[in-house]
């Protein structure tokens, strides 16, 4: 077939969360150094906030499988007593804790976990200390428990973030590809997956190697996908 597209097969890729494929930089460093020292956390629990796309579910996978921890999304286990939300494990992470999670429910799964002698690891895009919590006991605690930020990715950690998600999908990328992008993307891991997904899927459609162009027509169609999200 030549001079016209070509059918694209969605296959789906599968997000590469293992440890291996955790980058460390200046922006998250403190934060995996924590992880590092898993068990010996000062308190039953460990925050770690930042922005949306920063990797702090990135971060929770990496101590998941260290741990053998149950990962679980604040709005799934509202009203959910510990053992129905640990299901059998000892450590926990509480992914997105700041957007729903019930503050009874979390004071109690904080205690059960506590009691067991395992660790629970709080995720979210605020401090806890910054929370409006009802519970004087849930806010004492979670004030004791070491709280560590994660920044937006830095440039070091981005080039080297497209880099290997490029190099995941066996495509080619030259340096001055990843100089165009840089300066002109958000700076989120999120965003860094969305463009090499769209490259990869444009570049085969038309045929086309990963370039300055290719990289201009992708930002492209992603910001006018992202205003007709907003429009609706």
């Amino acid at each position: 077939m030549s001079g016209g597209r070509q059918f694209v097969f969605e296959f789906p890729h599968r997000s590469a969360l293992g440890e291996s494929d955790y980058l460390v930089s200046e922006s998250n460093s403190e934060a995996i150094g924590w992880i590092d020292k898993w068990p010996d956390w000062p308190a039953p629990a460990l925050a770690v906030y930042g922005p949306t796309g920063a990797g702090k579910t990135h971060l929770g996978h990496v101590w998941r499988a260290r741990s053998g921890a149950v990962l679980v999304e604040a709005a799934d286990v509202s009203s959910a007593s510990p053992p129905q939300i640990l299901d059998g494990a000892v450590n926990c992470i509480v992914d997105n804790a700041d957007e729903s999670i019930d503050a009874e429910t979390l004071l109690h799964l904080y205690n059960h976990i506590g009691e067991l002698g395992g660790k629970l690891l709080i995720l979210s895009r605020v401090a806890p200390a910054r929370w409006t919590l009802p519970l004087a006991d849930l806010s004492s605690r979670l004030n004791a428990a070491p709280a560590v930020e994660i920044k937006r990715p830095d440039d070091n950690l981005l080039r080297a973030l497209l880099g290997k998600l490029f190099q995941d999908r066996q495509l080619k990328v030259s340096g001055d590809v990843l100089d165009y992008l840089l300066p002109r993307m958000e700076r989120s891991f999120d965003t860094a997956c969305a463009i090499v997904e769209a490259s990869d899927r444009l570049g085969l459609s038309e045929g086309r190697g990963i370039t300055v162009p290719l990289a201009r027509d992708v930002l492209g169609q992603l910001h006018a996908n992202l205003q007709m999200t907003e429009e609706d």
